[in-house]
């Protein structure tokens, strides 16, 4: 009878049995996992189906770009409203609170509003806050305070639009008025600039608001008034500006004066050489020193008689003695005159002053000249003052030297070499001559004015220039900067992520869910529905043969059979059906587990 029954393959009762359709085994495959495991399983596959579904909607997503940086100071609704209006779409990024659209309506989506006269608000209040009405019993407090107000305004608007300027406040600081002077008091300012990010404000823009503030407010002077930045940077020292506004205006002098003579260098050479074949560079030295000279020179060799004063004084009287009797007026007799002749002192002597001279021989003298008598003289002074003075030629002179005077200038000009066609039409270049280059050097130094005695150098020389230098190469935008290129990227990586999912995670699930568990359970073909005692069964097991159900039935030998037997038996098995066999081991060690 064993041998009869190994021939024949048992059939099993579960072989037998109708397969489940695939949502029963599905459940019942699900039903014999634990706990944790289900748990798992479930809350894996959710969490697949919303990574892709968020997949598939990332890729989707229109590239959106801002619109407007904040609705800060804005009607948000009239926004929503005219984009609605014009049937486009847009979202508000909830962190920052730009409105954004989509990308192909960014430039319609402006033009739309501003159509619309749709722009920010202006929060500084001007000169408008003065056409509101005032109550009767307003105070002169309040209309100074609402005057101040709208000033403060009106500047903070005209230094907003300053283009680095994203906005101002202006505090102003007006005394009131006193009729006495000891009591004056001056106004000051102080100016909050907001500017935008990455910007900055020059010293010469700094120096335009503190004028633009000091001219609008009266008696306001230049020093009195303060510039911050939001970040807490004085902006206004006036000293540093100063010295940094010089420093920026004699910069720019010198390079205008540099680009001046290299203008007149390219005017020069690009009719001879052509454009692209030579470079010129022009270094100018410039002077921006204020010298003040004052020098006086002498000659002595030529003294000039300045000025000269002279006094002569003689005085004679007839009178005799007068005055009151005393020192002054008794004074000695002065020196007598000596006479020419010796018989004359006695004469002289004897004769009053007045009276006719008389001889020796006591006739009276005759005037030689009128023939009358001559007469004693009157005592008489005489006094001769003279006062020179004389003067050293001497020269004066008073120089001022100019600022920005030109003290050197160094001009260098590279010439490439001559390109020609030789006889077989080929491109040859060709050094210039010392003949042509001394020629360009003379063309250039009467370009720029050159001075030998001022220190000016003019060089000229001749190098072949690079070949990328004859052209300029533009460079084409490469695809991945390209706007259609992101895009396309965008939706490829979806449709990769949504079938590494589907292949790679839900399908090996399902797959193994909707298999049975065990496979095909091993059956004994033992005819156990036949017999009707133990005795029976336990002695058909041992010549009963073991065959796996599925689509066709394996038989495996019986446990009484050797060891060769069975082994050779599972190698064929093994040969045959490897996918089965290993379903198998899982079981087992499933089960083990």
């Amino acid at each position: 009878m064993a041998e009869g029954v190994s021939n024949v393959p048992v059939p099993a009762a579960s072989g037998d049995a109708k397969k489940p359709f695939l949502g029963l085994s599905f459940l019942e495959n699900l039903s014999e996992m634990s706990m944790l495991r289900q748990v798992g399983l479930l809350v894996g596959l959710a969490a697949s189906v919303a990574i892709g579904f968020a997949v598939v909607l990332w890729s989707q997503q229109p590239d959106y770009r801002p619109l407007l940086g904040s609705l800060a100071g804005m009607d948000a609704n009239q926004v929503m409203e005219t984009l609605a209006a014009a049937d486009i779409a847009y979202t508000v990024e909830p962190n920052s609170g730009a409105l954004l659209v989509k990308a192909n309506d960014l430039a319609r989506a402006r033009l739309k509003l501003a159509g619309a006269g749709i722009a920010p608000a202006d929060s500084n209040i001007g000169f408008e806050i003065l056409d509101k009405e005032q109550g009767l019993g307003t105070s002169q407090f309040m209309e100074a305070t609402r005057y101040r107000r709208g000033l403060e305004g009106e500047l903070g608007r005209t230094i907003s639009s300053l283009n680095n300027v994203k906005g101002a406040r202006v505090h102003l600081a007006i005394p009131k008025s006193s009729v006495f002077v000891r009591d004056e008091r001056k106004p000051s300012a102080s100016v909050l600039v907001e500017l935008y990010p990455g910007r900055s404000l020059e010293p010469s823009q700094v120096m335009a608001i503190i004028n633009l503030v000091a001219t609008s407010v009266p008696e306001l002077g230049k020093s009195q008034i303060t510039v911050v930045d939001q970040k807490g940077n004085l902006l206004s020292d006036q000293q540093e500006l100063s010295e940094l506004t010089m420093a920026g205006k004699q910069f720019d002098y010198s390079r205008r004066m540099e680009s001046l003579y290299t203008q007149r260098v390219h005017n020069i050479l690009q009719p001879v050489l052509g454009s692209g074949r030579y470079k010129a560079e022009v270094s100018a030295d410039v002077d921006f020193s204020a010298v003040e000279s004052t020098s006086e020179t002498f000659n002595p060799d030529q003294p000039a008689l300045r000025s000269e004063q002279s006094v002569n004084e003689q005085r004679q009287s007839s009178l005799p003695p007068q005055g009151v009797p005393g020192a002054l007026s008794n004074q000695p007799p002065g020196p007598a005159a000596a006479p020419e002749q010796a018989n004359q002192v006695a004469a002289a002597s004897a004769v009053a002053p007045g009276q006719p001279l008389i001889d020796a021989n006591g006739q009276q003298v005759m005037d030689p000249a009128t023939g009358q008598p001559m007469l004693a003289p009157y005592p008489a002074d005489k006094r001769e003052q003279a006062t020179r003075n004389y003067e050293l030629d001497r020269s004066i002179s008073y120089t001022r030297q100019q600022q920005g005077r030109l003290r050197r200038l160094s001009v260098a000009v590279v010439v490439d070499d001559q390109v020609s066609l030789n006889a077989a039409g080929e491109v040859v270049r060709v050094p210039w001559n010392a003949d042509e280059l001394a020629r360009f050097t003379r063309l250039v130094q009467d370009a720029v004015g050159f001075d030998a005695s001022r220190g000016d150098s003019v060089s000229v020389i001749n190098t072949a220039f690079v070949a990328d230098s004859f052209g300029e190469t533009f460079e084409e935008i490469p695809f991945y900067s390209q706007p259609w290129f992101w895009d396309v990227v965008k939706q490829v990586l979806g449709v990769l992520f949504i079938l590494v999912l589907v292949f790679g995670v839900l399908r090996p699930v399902l797959k193994s869910l909707t298999n049975p568990s065990s496979g095909k359970d091993l059956q004994v073909a033992d005819g156990v529905g036949e017999l009707g005692d133990e005795d029976g069964l336990d002695a058909g097991l041992v010549n009963d043969r073991v065959s796996l159900s599925g689509p066709q039935n394996i038989l495996l030998p019986s446990p009484s059979e050797g060891y060769e037997a069975q082994l050779n038996a599972i190698k064929n098995l093994v040969a045959d059906d490897p996918g089965r066999v290993a379903q198998v081991v899982k079981e087992w060690i499933n089960a083990d587990e």
